[in-house]
């Protein structure tokens, strides 16, 4: 039985993998900051759940240790874990700049910086990085999450470079918007006063509503291109778009080119 760790399990994309590796046999550390959010993957056969906040360097030690003591090998870890910010730059908080970063960008490389010596000890071992198609397209209000996922998109492929000899792969997984709460869950900017920007918050959020309410088959297909990753890893790089609206964006930027790509966009939200 092969084991895969996920970070930010306990809900979203993360208890949705967590709960398809469990029921096709693999073995599942999967890694919460609450246990009381993710009651219904701590109870699911074959998964083994600890407290690890991927902001802390001290909870990501202390989570390594308990893990290690329960499990001989990890094959996989999923960095899962993420958070939104939607907001205007003038009107973007320090607090929340410094969360999202933690979270999606520095969580990310200190637990690939925990995991590398148990997979150089073993001799393999896979990374998957969860990105966004917010890694390579940019949109209006994503300054931060934009910008954070494009970061970890780099990161993923340098750190690749490094660990190739060790046999240990790096692959992201890109992908747009999912049914699950993230968008209902992220943090906005609240109303300014200032017109332009209130009436473009409101288009912006009323579109990515919208987007994600006709992806409905797009959990499954991200479900099951990570497992199929985590089955069959790469040692060398591969980057991973799934669903229409991810693939359709990623090609139209590539083909139009950015002046064109920019243009379309504009027309959309201004």
């Amino acid at each position: 039985m092969r084991t895969i760790l996920i970070t930010g399990a306990s809900s979203g994309i993360g208890a949705s993998t967590a709960r398809y590796f469990s029921e096709n046999g693999w073995h599942v550390i999967a890694t919460m900051t609450c246990f009381e959010h993710g009651k219904e993957i701590v109870q699911l056969p074959n998964v083994s759940s600890y407290l690890l906040d991927v902001t802390s360097s001290e909870s990501i030690a202390k989570a390594k240790e308990a893990i290690l003591k329960d499990h001989a090998v990890v094959d996989v870890v999923l960095n899962n874990a993420g958070v939104g910010y939607r907001s205007f730059v003038e009107f973007s908080k320090d607090e929340e700049i410094d969360r999202i970063v933690d979270i999606n960008w520095l969580g990310c490389v200190k637990v690939c910086r925990a995991f590398i010596p148990v997979f150089r000890k073993q001799g393999f071992g896979h990374f998957i990085n969860v990105t966004s198609i917010a890694g390579l397209v940019n949109l209006p209000l994503g300054s931060f999450y934009h910008s954070t996922k494009c970061a970890v998109e780099s990161f993923s492929e340098c750190m690749s470079y490094e660990l190739m000899n060790f046999g240990i792969g790096v692959s992201t997984v890109q992908f747009g918007n999912a049914p699950t709460a993230f968008q209902k869950n992220v943090v906005k900017s609240e109303n300014t006063g200032v017109a332009v920007y209130d009436a473009m918050m409101d288009k912006i959020s009323g579109l990515l509503l919208k987007k994600q309410s006709k992806n409905p088959q797009l959990i499954s297909d991200i479900v099951e291109t990570l497992f199929a990753i985590a089955t069959k890893p790469r040692v060398k790089f591969t980057r991973y778009t799934v669903g229409f609206d991810a693939n359709a964006m990623s090609t139209l930027r590539s083909v139009l080119g950015y002046r064109i790509f920019n243009k379309i966009i504009r027309k959309q939200v201004l």
